[in-house]
């Protein structure tokens, strides 16, 4: 993840911190200097954590760590707000997972646009008692986005993501239309 900066300066010296026997050794502040060298980033990292886990300033990379911290599947082609957008939002995300709720929140995050969900349900009751329930419709899912800009939404990802949240057994139907 984080490698070594070339050239990276360290606010602590390890070789100003020995005693003053080693100051003037030549081989142990070059020795010292290496090791300097190697714990810069590390340092400056430490230093900066809180900004590691600031999503509007995390780097790219730790950013993509920091999905995997939350069991968020990202693409490394989605742009880098959609990214942060989708990270935000992880907790609200798992929480309504498989509901109608979940899926427009998910649809509305990634396409910045209106979703409408239809789903048919799965329940069905009787106010007759000890009657046979009626033959099972077809489960199906009816996905509306609008969006300003209909062409801006890769409807293949957009496919993708609803077939990645409902039933394999659910027929899902994606539209993408004007707002």
């Amino acid at each position: 993840m984080r490698g070594a900066v070339p050239g990276l300066p360290t606010p602590h010296p390890i070789g100003l911190t020995l005693p003053a026997l080693f100051l003037e050794d030549d081989f142990t502040q070059r020795f010292t200097a290496g090791l300097d060298e190697v714990l810069a980033p590390v340092l400056l990292t430490l230093d900066s954590l809180d900004a590691y886990l600031d999503l509007e300033l995390a780097p790219p990379d730790f950013l993509d760590w920091l999905a995997g911290w939350v069991a968020l599947p990202v693409d490394d082609s989605w742009p880098l707000p959609l990214r942060r957008r989708l990270i935000r939002h992880a907790v609200e995300l798992h929480r309504w997972r498989g509901t109608v709720r979940g899926l427009e929140l998910a649809l509305g995050i990634l396409t910045g646009g209106t979703v409408e969900v239809t789903d048919t349900g799965g329940v069905t009751w009787s106010s007759t008692p000890n009657t046979d329930p009626p033959p099972p419709a077809p489960a199906r899912v009816q996905v509306r986005v609008r969006v300003a800009d209909p062409s801006s939404v890769d409807t293949t990802r957009l496919q993708e993501m609803v077939a990645g949240v409902v039933p394999a057994h659910v027929q899902a139907t994606v539209e993408v239309a004007a707002a």
